[in-house]
């Protein structure tokens, strides 16, 4: 009989308890979940073709709808991460050859721009400096120009904290013959969204930021008339995991099994979903406005300037000027390491130049402005 060999301490190491320092996320996400969430999570597990998480799966479906402003049928929660969500609608809506046009003002522009060229895409990008948006003027114009078969805008870049408007795009899609796709990552949740009236086609999300649930659920929906795209491909969707035709058919009325479902997280996204359904959209998409104009003030007293016009700032996500001759690396890690407050770096072209805070979900909070600032005035040169 073989005997099992001896460890390093290494691996000793790793085998003691788990223990992870309690921090307040005030980065780009994930940010804390609420105690009810984290609860929801320590429910033992059904099976993933169990009557009762079938039910809960409709409850996830309904919530994600009105959540969203949509009427969608396919609209689910992807097992995975924002990315995969993001990926999902590439793949499934993304044919070898389709002219797509991507607006590219940030980061998660240009990430749309290579998942889009790895499903063949003949990809065409509109530029704007980060941080700044679309007019509805520039839209038409190169939607005029490519002609694409598909417009992707990101409404909340993560990368730069600007919020890019949406009213009137689907109307100038369906006029040029298009599907809109839409990032909303880090708007799900707290910024107004109305995917139906604003003629969405499709759009993910994620759980670990505006919904304030662990990363791992997230949100997908496709409409309508993207799905008549999707079913008319010519060719099978290149991602077997992320195909929405088998998705569709696991979270339908076929139940037909597709995948193991994260049972856990899901628990996690219904109860987050529901908390927000309890606290009201419209009082959600208030609070944190109402949170965000208060640590703008608060910034701004600290004689810091903010990255993105007033206008266009996101409520989820402020971007924050490094001051000349401050190393903003060394205030992160002071944060994070002295206070247990963690804020975002800068991504791409705004590496080194901005801090990124965010006030999503449940954090957004007015007491967790109350401390950052404290600490702030405490480690600022």
């Amino acid at each position: 009989m073989m005997q099992a060999s001896s460890i390093d301490n290494t691996q000793k190491l790793q085998l003691s308890p788990l223990d992870t320092p309690s921090r307040l996320l005030l980065g780009p996400g994930p940010s804390n979940a609420h105690p009810t969430v984290l609860k929801a999570m320590n429910t033992a597990p059904v099976g993933h073709l169990d009557p009762a998480f079938l039910r809960l799966m409709d409850e996830i479906q309904s919530l994600l709808r009105y959540t969203w402003q949509t009427n969608n049928p396919m609209t689910i929660a992807v097992s995975g991460t924002g990315s995969a969500a993001m990926e999902a609608t590439i793949a499934n809506a993304v044919e070898p050859g389709d002219v797509v046009l991507i607006g590219v003002a940030g980061y998660f522009g240009n990430r749309l721009v290579d998942m889009a060229g790895r499903y063949g895409a003949d990809v065409r990008t509109m530029t704007k400096p980060w941080g700044q948006v679309f007019s509805l003027d520039e839209i038409k114009h190169q939607l005029n120009t490519h002609r694409p078969a598909i417009l992707a805008l990101v409404n909340a870049e993560t990368s730069t904290g600007a919020r890019q408007p949406l009213e009137g795009v689907g109307e100038l899609c369906r006029e040029a013959g298009c599907l809109l796709l839409v990032d909303t990552v880090t708007s799900l949740g707290g910024v107004p969204l109305f995917l139906d009236e604003w003629g969405v086609d499709l759009a993910y999300s994620c759980s670990q930021k505006g919904l304030g649930c662990p990363p791992g659920a997230s949100p997908l929906t496709i409409s309508p008339r993207a799905m008549s795209k999707i079913q008319q491909r010519r060719t099978k969707v290149a991602n077997w995991y992320l195909d929405a035709t088998l998705l569709q058919k696991y979270w339908g009325r076929e139940r037909t099994y597709h995948h193991t479902a994260p049972i856990n997280l899901y628990y996690a996204l219904r109860e987050s979903l529901r908390l927000m359904a309890e606290e009201g959209l419209e009082n959600c998409w208030k609070r944190h406005q109402l949170n965000a104009e208060y640590l703008w003030d608060k910034l701004e007293g600290l004689g810091l300037s903010l990255h993105v016009e007033k206008d266009f700032r996101l409520p989820t996500l402020t971007t924050v000027r490094i001051p000349q001759g401050v190393d903003g690396k060394a205030i992160s890690q002071k944060l994070l390491n002295e206070y247990n407050i963690e804020i975002g770096g800068g991504l791409g072209e705004l590496k080194g130049q901005v801090w990124r805070v965010g006030l999503m979900g449940f954090n957004s909070q007015k007491e967790n402005v109350d401390r950052l600032i404290e600490v702030l005035q405490k480690v600022l040169p």
